[in-house]
């Protein structure tokens, strides 16, 4: 998706009544058998115009209730599960009504290899996983989030990049469905395989 230069914001304010000219209109239409009409009834629907920077700010706040919304109830799940709070949003400079939130990070064991580190989001937007950070190409916007967590590997110094040993993308999994996000998510903390297939006939 490409920001349009054009691209402006607004908050739209609810039309307001205005205050009657008299207390009791039905009373004036009785004692006098007419109505006035001079008055509109509503107030003209008002504009405010917000910068990029105010709509980046109500997207992140956004972003991160429902990160810790979501943190809440992993770690309600079961005593044995536990995912550390790891919370911080970033709304795109030039479309800032779309962002993502970092929730948590962990590591987990797969058969027949060492443990796979990886982060889970959520993105108030759809997209494919792109090569580098933010890792976000083919944008698409709309009534809809994303829920996805990408194995990730220290590259040189002190950077990180996706783990492509697994998935070509480096997703463990990706959808729009927060219940089914939240149980490949507690898949991946639980412990044990007792646990596991308790989670899995959820």
């Amino acid at each position: 998706m490409q920001a349009s230069a054009k691209r402006r914001y607004y908050q739209n304010q609810a039309p307001r009544r205005l205050s009657a000219t008299s207390a009791a209109p039905h009373s004036e239409f009785l004692r006098t058998g007419r109505i006035d009409r001079t008055a509109p009834t509503w107030d003209r629907e008002t504009k405010r115009y917000l910068s990029f920077e105010e709509v980046a700010e109500r997207t992140n706040r956004k972003l991160v209730r429902a990160g810790e919304r979501t943190h809440e109830r992993l770690n309600a799940f079961h005593e044995a599960i536990r995912f550390p709070k790891v919370i911080f949003s970033r709304a795109f400079e030039e479309i800032p009504h779309l962002g993502y939130c970092h929730v948590t990070t962990a590591s987990t064991r797969f058969a027949q290899r060492g443990p796979v580190h990886w982060s889970f989001y959520i993105a108030n937007f759809s997209s494919d996983i792109s090569e580098s950070y933010p890792f976000f190409e083919n944008i698409r916007s709309g009534n809809v989030r994303m829920y996805f967590a990408v194995a990730y590997e220290k590259a040189a110094g002190d950077t990180l990049r996706i783990d492509r040993s697994m998935r070509k993308d480096g997703l463990l999994f990706r959808t729009a469905n927060p219940r089914e996000a939240m149980k490949n998510l507690l898949l991946l903390g639980a412990p044990s395989q007792s646990l596991r297939t308790m989670i899995k006939k959820l």
